[in-house]
């Protein structure tokens, strides 16, 4: 597939200076490098990716990224970069800075989350191509199976007791029903989504109704306490030592395990 056909790929990477969980997360190193620095260069050997912006209210992340080589062509207003912060905002922020200051549309904008770096840039150039095969999609989000599944998840009312979270439709008391009975549950993983212009724009979403499925298999981790950030270094180290041919990427679930 030629980029031609796919047209002007914009990724966006939210690189806020603020974190409670682990502070100045963004900045903290792995495998060397700065968290949000391993996001930028996977972006950069994507071959649909036209152009890569980091927004940021940081003044010191702005200039990190920059020597990396993304773009910061504005701070993102403090207000847009809390903790409550929506994905909504800061789309939107980026997206009519751009028209307003440089006239400048994306066909397509891909959210690249600093907290997943053991991302492989095939995976990427993929959702682009699914994505750009599905005009009717408003977007794309990558998913993988649960662990766990709601229906067997519960609730605890003001009296104290249990109701289930979500029942089956057709089915009384899903809770109880056996697991290879139950549908399969996907969680949204935040390897990488996809949305376009429109979306945001006339549906104030970064979704919008219809969402296309993208099954990740590869195993990572999305760093959001300490802990992790020794986990995603080994999950890394071992895809290098390992030095073989990367799998075809396929979008297809070979090996389906139903939770428990």
């Amino acid at each position: 597939m030629l980029i031609a056909t796919i047209g002007e790929v914009l990724v966006l990477i939210p690189a806020r200076g603020g974190s409670k969980s682990i502070p100045r997360k963004n900045l903290v190193p792995v495998m060397g490098k700065p968290l949000m620095v391993h996001t930028i260069e996977v972006a950069k050997k994507c071959k649909h990716v036209t152009r890569i912006v980091v927004t940021t209210e940081d003044s010191e992340i702005a200039e990190i990224a920059a020597s990396c080589g993304a773009d910061v062509p504005f701070l993102r207003p403090v207000e847009l970069a809390s903790d409550e912060s929506l994905d909504i905002e800061f789309h939107l922020h980026a997206i009519k800075w751009l028209s307003l200051q440089e006239n400048y549309h994306a066909d397509m904008i891909v959210n690249l989350r600093p907290t997943t770096p053991a991302r492989r840039s095939e995976t990427i150039d993929h959702a682009i191509e699914t994505f750009h095969v599905h005009p009717e999609a408003d977007s794309l989000r990558s998913i993988r199976l649960a662990s766990e599944t709601p229906f067997k998840m519960w609730l605890i009312n003001e009296q104290g007791f249990m109701t289930p979270v979500v029942n089956m439709t057709g089915t009384r008391e899903s809770f109880n029903c056996p697991r290879q009975k139950l549908p399969l549950v996907y969680w949204q993983d935040g390897y990488v989504d996809i949305t376009k212009e429109e979306t945001l724009l006339k549906k104030n979403s970064t979704t919008g109704d219809l969402v296309l499925p993208f099954i990740i298999e590869e195993e990572t981790i999305d760093i959001d306490y300490e802990d992790e950030i020794e986990k995603a270094e080994k999950q890394m180290k071992a895809k290098l030592s390992k030095n073989i041919r990367l799998s075809p990427i396929t979008n297809q679930l070979r090996k389906v395990r139903h939770p428990s």
